[in-house]
């Protein structure tokens, strides 16, 4: 093979230069940028650009300002609201709140969630959303976290069937549509959805209200942090309310079933039975 390869000005033979190329190779030279090899130290060095032409353009005519997001907020909140105060039995409040569209969660869900139980029942339990279960067949609880919140009752010698108003439970959730995904529910969407509770609450009238999990905590008491406030006689919509953790934290987290079977004896203790 002729030494008519050069490298740097100086010749070399050409298994010096293959070399050089499986050596290349090996260090992860695979690629030719260009067609020929450009020596970067030896580039001129750029000339500063000239600073821009300053332009001075006429400032648009003002615009009216659209609505905020805030105020249209307020706005739905307002027809919740009067939606709400409108209804005077809780079949009234479950039609006008299915035919609320100011909840965006409504054009995903399957079924609208309204309640379950007694509504008679002394103790009103208030939830966060419907699951994929509870969005099937249009009850609250009847996932596994369901499930489990019936034995919890059951324990304690109540339940959501039973006839007697006394030990019989009325279940509700803060939204009445399934969030996607099951996420957790924005500050909108509970903004949109108190003035439904709040009016169901109203006409339930429970004497006692069981809040479980962190978002029905949000809307009824404004504060979260569950761990902390679980277990703590407090009041929300004018009545006794205890905060509890919700059944779906007790399957996943089963060392707290104690604490909740402190809060279930207290519930007991509570309405003596």
């Amino acid at each position: 093979m002729e030494s008519d390869v050069t490298w740097r000005g100086v010749g070399i033979d050409g298994w010096t230069a293959l070399a050089l190329l499986e050596w290349q190779g090996e260090m992860g030279v695979d690629e030719a940028i260009l067609d020929a090899p450009i020596d970067r130290t030896d580039l001129p060095a750029p000339k500063p650009s000239a600073p821009p032409a300053t332009v001075t353009a006429k400032a648009p005519p003002q615009a009216a300002k659209p609505a905020s997001a805030l105020d249209l907020r307020g706005e739905a909140v307002a027809a919740a609201r009067s939606l709400a105060e409108a209804a005077q039995s809780l079949d009234d409040l479950a039609e006008a709140q299915q035919g609320f569209d100011g909840l965006d969660l409504k054009r995903g869900a399957r079924n609208f969630v309204f309640s379950d139980g007694n509504p008679a029942a002394r103790v009103m339990i208030i939830g966060e959303a419907p699951g994929e279960e509870e969005d099937a067949r249009g009850k609250p609880f009847v996932g596994r976290a369901g499930q489990l919140l019936d034995q919890m009752l059951a324990a304690i010698g109540m339940g959501r069937d039973l006839p007697d108003a006394t030990r019989a439970v009325y279940i509700g959730n803060v939204l009445k549509w399934r969030p996607p995904g099951n996420r957790k529910p924005t500050p909108d969407e509970i903004a949109l959805s108190l003035p439904f509770l709040q009016r169901q609450v109203e006409l339930a009238d429970p004497e006692i209200i069981v809040l479980m999990g962190n978002t029905p905590c949000a809307a009824a008491l404004n504060r979260e942090g569950i761990l902390r406030l679980r277990g703590n006689w407090t009041e929300a919509f004018g009545r006794p309310a205890l905060p509890m953790t919700h059944p779906a934290y007790l399957l996943r987290n089963p060392i707290a079933k104690r604490e909740a079977w402190a809060d279930l004896l207290s519930l007991a203790d509570r309405l003596k039975l």
